[in-house]
C-alpha cells in the first residue's frame, strides 16, 4: 500500500511539472526547528504522564510552480526530526531537606518527508503573505529513545536505538497547514514560515488494542527561493 501511495505521488508530481513552463518556476531551500509531540489516547487519562514536545532540526529543498497569479504548487523534499517526551518529577524529603528527582524519556526519529503543498498568495507586491496546505508522506530512517535523569545534577543522556518493523511504524501520512511572509530580495525572495503538521497514521501498532498515538509538529523556518532561469 505504501509503495502504491509513493508511486502515485511521484507520478502526479512528474505529470504536473511536465505540463508547466519552467520560465517562472523557482527553486528554494528552507531550514529551521520543529517541535514534535504526539496525541495521547483518551482512555489512558491520568494513568500515564503527559506528553511533551521535543525540539529538533528541519530543512527542505523545494520547487515553487505557478498555477495562476495567486496559486502555486510546492513539492518539497524535506528532513524533519519528530518525537515526543515524557517527563516525571518527584520531591524526596530527606530529614527536612527537599531533594527534587526527575527523569525525561524522549523518543526521537529522523524522517525523510515529501509534502505536496499548494501555496496561496494573499496579496501582490514586494512583501507577500501566503498560506500553504497539502498532504505529506514521511518515512523514519532511524530512531532512538533518549533517557536523562536529574537530582542535584543532570546525568549524561543514555541512548537506545529503536527497532522498527514491529509495533512502531516507519511510515506517516499527514496534512500540513501554515502561514508565511515572503519579501523580494534581488532576483529571488526571502521568507519566514510557520507550519503545523497533523499525522494520521497510528505510530504504535498493538494487536486488539487501538493505541491512538499520532505525530504532531509545529515548525518555524527561514528560507530563500530564486528562479530556475530556463
Amino acid at each position: 500500500m505504501k509503495r502504491i501511495v509513493l508511486a502515485s505521488v511521484f507520478a502526479f508530481v512528474g505529470l504536473l511539472i511536465s505540463q508547466i513552463s519552467f520560465a517562472q518556476v523557482q527553486v528554494g531551500i528552507r531550514g529551521g526547528a520543529n517541535w514534535g509531540f504526539a496525541s495521547k489516547p483518551e482512555y489512558l487519562g491520568s494513568l500515564t504522564p503527559d506528553f511533551h514536545s521535543t525540539a529538533g532540526p528541519t530543512g527542505a529543498i523545494f520547487l515553487d510552480i505557478p498555477l495562476s497569479d495567486r496559486v502555486s504548487f510546492r513539492p518539497e523534499f524535506a528532513y524533519v526530526q519528530k518525537g515526543v517526551a515524557i517527563k516525571q518529577k518527584l520531591d524526596l524529603n530527606l530529614g527536612g531537606f527537599n531533594l527534587p528527582l526527575g527523569a525525561t524519556v524522549a523518543y526521537q526519529s529522523q524522517n525523510l518527508e515529501i509534502p505536496l503543498l499548494f501555496k496561496f498568495n494573499l496579496s501582490e507586491g514586494a512583501v507577500q503573505p501566503y498560506l500553504i496546505a497539502g498532504p505529506a508522506v514521511s518515512y523514519a530512517l532511524d530512531g532512538r529513545i533518549r533517557t536523562r535523569a536529574s537530582a542535584l545534577f543532570t546525568t549524561q543522556p543514555f541512548d537506545m536505538d529503536v527497532n522498527y518493523g514491529g509495533m512502531l511504524s516507519r511510515w506517516d501520512v499527514g496534512a500540513v497547514g501554515g502561514l508565511g511572509l515572503s519579501m523580494d530580495a534581488g532576483a529571488g525572495k526571502f521568507f519566514i514560515e510557520g507550519r503545523y503538521t497533523h499525522g494520521f497514521t497510528r505510530q504504535i501498532q498493538v494487536p486488539v488494542v487501538n493505541v491512538n498515538v499520532r505525530n504532531r509538529g509545529v515548525a518555524f523556518s527561514l528560507g530563500y527561493s530564486f528562479p530556475i532561469g530556463f
